[in-house]
């Protein structure tokens, strides 16, 4: 039986930490956490805020998941999509699903995130 998602993985080229770095921590404020000294070799970030945890690992042949994506509920869905688009990662909105307000964005590599806010009682 599954007990929980422990983390999302996303691709990133090799030496894109410091690109990922203020979208992550600067902008959603997530923390940057100590890889183990093993996996820290290979490069990447560990990044958590709450029980969203986010590892961004070095792929060598790098293509950005354009498609699959994390979604990630928010509690001020609109001061996100402000600070992201002042920030340059300018929000796509879209309304396919009742209930849900959502947007996607890009990190600085090109992959795709959503960020959601419920507003009825049949949303997550």
């Amino acid at each position: 039986m599954m007990l929980r998602l422990d983390h999302v993985q996303l691709a990133i080229p090799k030496g894109a930490e410091d690109r990922c770095r203020p979208f992550y921590v600067g902008l959603l404020g997530m923390a940057e956490v100590p890889k183990p000294p093993a996996l820290a070799a290979r490069g990447g970030l560990w990044l958590e805020s709450g029980p969203v945890r986010i590892h961004l690992g070095v792929e060598e042949d790098f293509r950005p998941a354009r498609k699959a994506h994390p979604a990630i509920a928010v509690a001020d869905l609109d001061a996100l999509a402000r600070t992201l688009s002042e920030a340059g990662h300018e929000p796509a909105w879209d309304g396919a699903i009742p209930e849900v307000r959502r947007f996607y964005v890009q990190d600085p590599v090109g992959n795709r995130i959503e960020f959601m806010e419920a507003t009825g009682t049949g949303a997550p």
